[in-house]
């Protein structure tokens, strides 16, 4: 499972550098707002969903972005997702982009709701730029959270056989023919067991919070697979 998260990890990384080249490309005017002045925030509020994210000195306050890097991801935000929030199919859609070797649907659905903090269906660009901060500028204590919440698919603080097998094939899923081997459901289900044998410290049937960080912390693959996030936007 190490190794086959690392290998999606590196997908996404060259394919998040991609995207930032391209947006850093589009004129920006810096202000006191995200973009060029009050007119991107006005605008959102035409549309049907009226949402207007919080201020740009909050954002800065909450995440670890700079004032211009909040600008150039607000204004590739925008462009994507004119009404401010994203639904699940728009997520998928544009993960389905990034990932078009194989199918990428399931994946998206889980980290999907790993952004979506108050589960209301959509992402906010405050919850946007909040998760994606923890991926590329968090801490290796921080992403190892976001990487347990992604496993805990119920979110009950806990990862179940069923649901490690879920992310799994999921990540197999959507790297598709990069996947090497190829995997079937039973070798899925064997790699599974090794992982979960390796974290389940006490064999009590699930994976608390502390032994996957302790069992994560030991895992040099873990260490190399998280530090790839280590890049500038």
């Amino acid at each position: 499972m190490f190794h086959l998260v690392g290998q999606t990890l590196r997908r996404i990384r060259q394919r998040k550098k991609h995207l930032s080249r391209s947006l850093s490309r589009r004129p920006l005017q810096a202000s006191a707002s995200y973009t060029s002045g009050d007119n991107d925030i006005e605008d959102l509020e035409m549309q049907v969903v009226r949402y207007k994210p919080e201020g740009l000195d909050t954002l800065c306050k909450n995440t670890k972005f700079t004032r211009k890097e909040l600008q150039i991801m607000y204004r590739g935000f925008k462009q994507e997702c004119p009404t401010g929030i994203v639904n699940e199919e728009t997520f998928k859609e544009i993960y389905a982009q990034f990932f078009p070797q194989g199918d990428a649907s399931a994946y998206a659905h889980y980290v999907f709701n790993t952004f979506d903090h108050d589960h209301n269906g959509s992402i906010s660009f405050e919850e946007f730029v909040m998760g994606l901060s923890v991926l590329s500028r968090g801490t290796f204590q921080e992403r190892l959270q976001w990487a347990f919440s992604l496993y805990d698919v119920n979110g009950d603080g806990v990862i179940t056989k069923e649901e490690m097998l879920d992310i799994v094939t999921a990540i197999y899923e959507m790297m598709g023919r990069y996947t090497e081997p190829s995997i079937d459901d039973t070798t899925a289900r064997e790699h599974v067991e090794r992982v979960f044998q390796k974290m389940d410290t006490n064999r009590d049937g699930v994976i608390s919070v502390e032994e996957f960080m302790d069992t994560c912390r030991r895992d040099e693959n873990i260490t190399r697979g998280m530090s790839i996030f280590d890049t500038v936007l």
